[in-house]
């Protein structure tokens, strides 16, 4: 099946609520592997931010005013065409962060980074990551190692967008949303996961049909739970063994 860009829907965004760091919980994996003394730092100049389903982090050619790391709740970075539509190039969790232009002096997002999945997240101002970042070199060589999974991340998923049935690439999704989030149910609608994958409604509920049948997961009035998680695994394309495995090895490598 031809893959074909699909359109967001309108493009109003939902808002945020926004507190100051007061010792909250921390689950972000690049926050949680500072040494005390850069996460001091860090900590002393972040914010909590709860955010809904459709939260704009950042929009493509507009300046980048914050960066986040995600603790909670999934970010979805879209690529977006001059007509308005756009595909799905990566997917950011707790281990990630989004705003990685800001880290070589880029101060303008060449993507869309909406949340997919409600949560919550720490956010930093791009002038205050900026001064961080030369005091704080574990923080500098976390990011950069989070460069390069992200852009392993992109690299797989285009493979996978072009080579792989839907049913496969949405298994493939799946599994790399629970990664990313822990827990075996989430809040999805059709028209996101179209918006994801890069396919037709019509497309998504026939793989999601598939995987139904097969004992893999539910999905009724836009909750999906995994069912079968081994299965599901079975059922995705080569892509998410690929992409984990690289980045089982990677992470093994000391800082």
């Amino acid at each position: 099946m031809t893959n074909t860009l699909t359109h967001f829907g309108d493009t109003r965004f939902d808002k945020p609520t926004i507190r100051p760091f007061a010792g909250q919980s921390i689950h972000n994996s690049i926050l949680l592997g500072l040494p005390p003394k850069e996460r001091k730092m860090v900590c002393a100049k972040l914010e909590f931010v709860e955010f809904p389903t459709r939260f704009l982090l950042n929009e493509i050619g507009k300046p980048i005013e914050f960066a986040y790391f995600i603790d909670s709740g999934l970010a979805s970075v879209l690529n977006v065409t001059s007509q308005g539509k756009s595909v799905e190039v990566g997917l950011s969790g707790k281990e990630g962060f989004v705003g990685l232009p800001l880290l070589v002096g880029f101060r303008n997002s060449p993507t869309r980074a909406v949340a997919q999945i409600a949560g919550t997240a720490f956010r930093v101002s791009a002038d205050d990551l900026a001064n961080l970042l030369p005091r704080c070199p574990h923080l500098l060589k976390r990011l950069h190692r989070y460069t390069q999974e992200f852009a392993l991340q992109v690299t797989q998923v285009a493979a996978c967008n072009r080579l792989h049935r839907v049913d496969q690439r949405l298994a493939r999704w799946f599994l790399m949303s629970q990664d990313r989030m822990g827990g075996s149910s989430f809040m999805l609608t059709q028209e996101f996961l179209s918006h994801m994958l890069g396919t037709r409604r019509a497309s998504v509920t026939i793989a999601a049909g598939i995987l139904h049948k097969a004992g893999l997961i539910t999905y009724r009035r836009g909750k999906v739970s995994i069912e079968n998680r081994a299965g599901l695994e079975k059922a995705a394309c080569e892509c998410y063994g690929s992409l984990t495995r690289q980045l089982k090895q990677w992470r093994r490598q000391p800082l």
